[in-house]
């Protein structure tokens, strides 16, 4: 019995081991971004801090990986996360949206500070600088509910 869960340990650890050279998708561009969500819109300057610090990590080109995603399994967790961010809205090609897609996503943005279903709790867990506090949260709501009105492309 000792032996066999000897065995078994033995195993997961190889695996664990060779998992840290597999190959991972890097969310990261040294280029300038072609299309910037500041370039679509004139985001004033607190707004565009307050995304930044807590958006862009998983919504846009250029994401800040912490010490622990160099080690896999968290690294596959991480690139997941950031991959479907990216998906789903990705701030330094906004631009390039059409103009209903860019309404669409900016509703979005407004009901998930609503909700307070973003930035997510698990990212939340540990960089607590991105927390957004009501009142950033009613800026940025508020600030969105203008562009939409004043019909700016």
């Amino acid at each position: 019995m000792k032996r066999s869960i000897k065995l078994v340990l033995a195993i997961l650890v190889v695996l664990l081991l060779g998992l840290q050279f597999m190959p991972s998708y890097k969310n990261e561009s040294h280029k300038q971004p072609s299309a910037p969500f500041v370039a679509a819109y004139p985001v004033p300057e607190n707004i565009e801090s307050i995304l930044k610090r807590s958006c862009y990590d998983c919504h846009s080109n250029n994401t800040q990986y912490p010490w622990y995603a160099r080690v896999q399994p968290v690294r596959y967790w991480l690139d997941r996360h950031v991959e479907q961010g990216t998906e789903e809205l990705n701030f330094d090609e906004f631009g390039n949206y059409s103009n209903r897609r860019r309404r669409n996503k900016l509703s979005a943005i407004a009901n998930s500070l609503k909700e307070r279903s973003m930035p997510l709790k698990s990212y939340l867990l540990i960089h607590h600088n991105a927390k957004i506090n009501s009142r950033d949260s009613a800026t940025i709501v508020d600030w969105i509910n203008r562009i939409d009105i004043s019909g700016v492309n």
